[in-house]
């Protein structure tokens, strides 16, 4: 009966009855209010400590980058750094291989074959290891004494082509082919030479003639609000490049800007069309000027190594190719191709890229290249 009582009360029903019982579980539940007072009491005792190490971890770790940051900014050590992995594969080898060791016949013939291992080039090489036997020969050398000595032989092949871009402001606006394969780099390098004239203070332009990927158009116009140039975007993704080379010369000319910078299509894999539309965007803009346009300046990916000799061979014969621009020597353990280019085309090497910054992009200098590829000061 008692159990039925229980359940009874539990389900609701009889809960009048057991009413007097009510006052015994009452006095066990007044000590627990008693306990629970002195755990309160520690509860604000904690969250001082806590706010006191957010505020101080801040402030040590901001300016200590922001410190170190104006210490890279030379443009020697940041070209000597993109190049270290090409220095790597090229001194390595070299010094380890005329480590003090006499330079007769056999070891010169090593040396050219690892010079070309290094994408100096055949003829680049050999021109190299001519001039270590006329100095050098039958003499023991040092592993500095090889370093400088190469640096020397490289530098003497490559100062004949170290020319800048020079922009003729009689041309006004001087206008700037920019062809090359897609990926390496030609619409960063449109951008990052704009930003350099734009600091010179000229009235800069970009045409987005790439008029089938979206992407480099975006990216163009994203470079030209950072940049303040004038962007020339086709009407529709396709549309007529040279249609669009004409439009944006003529635009140009007429808002007094200095330099055009005409980005174009780089699909080589359909070698016939890329070519037409090339001499037809030549063709179009010499209805505006018979002297455009004023520089035809192929963009180069360094990390293609003798790849790059070929598609300088092929855009010679699609273009009168005036200039090469060189880039992603940072990523690339081939940068003694640049050696190979000069040798066997002569042509000016405007500019080199050792990173993404527009800082990145300078005018190449032909002892600083040597001296950098070896791993000198």
């Amino acid at each position: 009966m008692a159990l039925r009582d229980f359940f009874g009360r539990l389900r609701g029903g009889g809960a009048t009855q057991p009413t007097p019982e009510i006052p015994i579980p009452g006095p066990p539940e007044a000590p627990p209010p008693a306990p629970e007072a002195p755990p309160a009491e520690p509860l604000p005792e904690t969250p001082p400590p806590a706010p006191e190490p957010m505020p101080e971890a801040p402030p040590v770790e901001i300016p200590s980058p922001s410190a170190e940051a104006p210490a890279k900014t030379g443009w020697f050590a940041r070209l000597k750094a993109g190049l270290s992995r090409s220095t790597a594969k090229l001194t390595e080898s070299v010094v380890s291989l005329l480590h003090k060791r006499r330079l007769d016949e056999e070891a010169l013939e090593e040396l050219e074959e690892t010079l070309i291992t290094a994408d100096l080039g055949v003829a680049a090489s050999r021109r190299i290891v001519e001039g270590f036997r006329r100095t050098r020969f039958g003499k023991e050398v040092s592993d500095e004494e090889v370093k400088a000595a190469l640096a020397d032989e490289i530098a003497t092949i490559l100062e004949p082509v170290a020319q800048p871009l020079v922009i003729e402001a009689a041309r006004a606006p001087h206008l700037v082919l920019v062809v090359g394969v897609n990926g390496t780099g030609k619409t960063t390098t449109i951008a990052k030479l704009g930003r350099h004239y734009g600091e010179q203070g000229l009235k800069v332009g970009f045409v987005a003639g790439d008029t089938f990927r979206a992407a480099a158009v975006e990216q163009l116009q994203v470079w030209a609000g950072r940049t303040e140039a004038r962007f020339f975007a086709p009407s529709k993704p396709g549309a007529d490049a040279a249609g669009l080379a004409f439009d944006a010369f003529t635009a140009a000319r007429a808002d007094g800007l200095d330099v055009l910078l005409v980005d174009t299509a780089g699909r080589l894999h359909n070698k016939s069309a890329l070519m037409e539309e090339l001499r037809k965007i030549i063709r179009v803009i010499r209805r505006v000027d018979e002297t455009a346009p004023h520089s035809v300046l192929l963009v180069l990916d360094a990390t293609t190594g003798q790849n790059a000799v070929q598609q300088v061979k092929v855009f010679k014969e699609m273009v009168d190719v005036t200039g090469l621009a060189v880039t992603k020597l940072d990523g690339s353990a081939k940068g003694g191709v640049v050696v190979a280019l000069a040798q066997e085309f002569g042509l000016p090497v405007h500019v080199v890229g050792v990173g993404e910054k527009a800082e990145d992009l300078r005018p190449f200098a032909a002892k600083d290249y040597a001296r950098g590829l070896m791993g000198l000061d």
